[in-house]
């Protein structure tokens, strides 16, 4: 079980904690008797959170304000996962998307945001997943206690998807290289968790401006307590993967699986369900 008991120094660092799924994992989190040690940029949401999950479990919830898509943040927090002895899991939940076609998003406005969401969703998480593995597995051969990490993919990953192409290629890099290191970490004690959620509300639709959320049938629309709990417990068990949801689980077996030449005009006509253009976080 790479995810040790909980306990009062066994401490879960999440990322992107201010709302949607990443507050989600943190409340699961402190449900099961795990202090967390909360980051992103939004103070005033990170110290309520934080309030909330002390007054419902009576541990520690500590705050880190940093903005992982700049230097500055990233090496804030790698310094946090890299010296704080109490830390025993990660989770990089920070990220968002940005709807809308590229050639509609290269003016200079788009294309800031376009390399935010690459420096967010990509090199955010590569560099405290590094920070992470080479942590957890030190004190895991010096103090034999175990570790984990979760990275938050998204079904997005396992297809490209026109309309979307940059948040999906961004959710396919994580995909790959945590499935990768998960096999590279056998036998060292820590354990990389994915975890694939499709549709889920989250305030995901608002920031992008669409109202597919509404309009697409509850069955394939996730609740962000849910897919935290699947998440979580894939973490604490040490799965490679998780998918939740059988619909999602055959969606993400299909963009696997159908050929790209039949797939992609499908996909590409399908997207424009959505419309606009906006930030997803």
């Amino acid at each position: 079980m790479p995810l040790p008991p909980p306990g009062p120094d066994a401490h879960v660092l999440v990322t992107g904690a201010s709302s949607g799924i990443g507050a989600a994992i943190a409340r699961t989190l402190a449900a099961r008797g795990y202090p967390t040690v909360l980051v992103a940029r939004r103070e005033e949401a990170l110290v309520e959170l934080a309030r909330e999950l002390r007054a419902v479990s009576g541990l520690t919830a500590e705050v880190r304000v940093a903005d992982l898509g700049a230097d500055a943040g990233r090496d804030t927090v790698r310094e946090v996962v890299l010296t704080d002895e109490r830390v025993v899991g990660v989770v990089n939940a920070a990220g968002y998307g940005i709807t809308g076609r590229v050639l509609d998003l290269a003016d200079d406005d788009g294309r800031a945001a376009l390399d935010g969401l690459v420096r967010l969703n990509v090199q955010a998480l590569h560099d405290l997943t590094v920070a992470a593995v080479g942590a957890l597995v030190r004190r895991a051969r010096t103090t034999a206690r175990t570790g984990a990490i979760l990275n938050v993919s998204s079904i997005t990953a396992f297809q490209p998807l026109p309309g979307v192409a940059s948040y999906a290629a961004s959710k396919a890099f994580v995909q790959s290289f945590s499935e990768a290191v998960h096999a590279e970490l056998a036998g060292s004690g820590v354990s990389l968790t994915t975890l694939s959620p499709g549709l889920t509300r989250t305030g995901f639709a608002d920031a992008a401006d669409t109202d597919a959320f509404d309009r697409a049938p509850d069955l394939v629309v996730g609740d962000a307590a849910d897919v935290a709990e699947a998440g979580v417990a894939a973490m604490a068990a040490g799965h490679r993967s998780v998918v939740p949801g059988l619909v999602n689980q055959l969606s993400a077996a299909g963009g696997r699986l159908a050929p790209r030449t039949l797939l992609l005009p499908a996909v590409n006509a399908a997207m424009d369900w959505f419309g606009g253009a906006g930030r997803l976080e």
